[in-house]
């Protein structure tokens, strides 16, 4: 059962890639990097995490890319993120292990949530701070 944070096809259309004519081929279909899509990921909640970096080691490809990532609790994964979202492959940087079964989460920011409590509190004070100042600027 697959976790679902939004409608997976608002997903789809918000990437920001499809307007721009370097990611879509001759035929003009588009075609999604992932290693692109991991770099947008990690530039998304590196914030919140002690360490987070695509894989050098780990082969990326158009349908597939490995991202490391070290909690602030010093917890180490390595995440493959496919278009079935992202999930935990390993609980070490640069590793796959094909017996572990987890589930797929559709964004970093639920798959983050599920590992790691001092994630979320980052996360929701960075979201607190943001609204302050929102509030701060509509009161100018």
């Amino acid at each position: 059962r697959m976790e679902t944070d939004c409608n997976p096809m608002e997903l789809a259309n918000n990437t920001g890639f499809e307007e721009d004519s370097d990611y879509t081929d001759f035929e003009g279909t588009e075609v999604k990097d992932m290693r692109l899509e991991a770099e947008a990921v990690v530039n998304d909640v590196l914030f919140a995490v002690s360490n987070m970096f695509v894989s050098k080691t780990l082969p990326c490809a158009e349908d597939v890319a490995y991202i490391n990532v070290e909690t602030r609790e010093r917890n180490r994964y390595c995440l493959e993120l496919t278009e079935a979202g992202l999930r935990v492959v390993a609980y070490d940087f640069d590793q796959t292990d094909d017996r572990l079964q987890t589930p797929y989460h559709e964004t970093v920011y639920s798959l983050l949530d599920s590992l790691s409590p001092a994630y979320r509190e980052v996360f929701g004070n960075a979201l607190l701070q943001r609204l302050e100042a929102l509030k701060k600027e509509s009161q100018s």
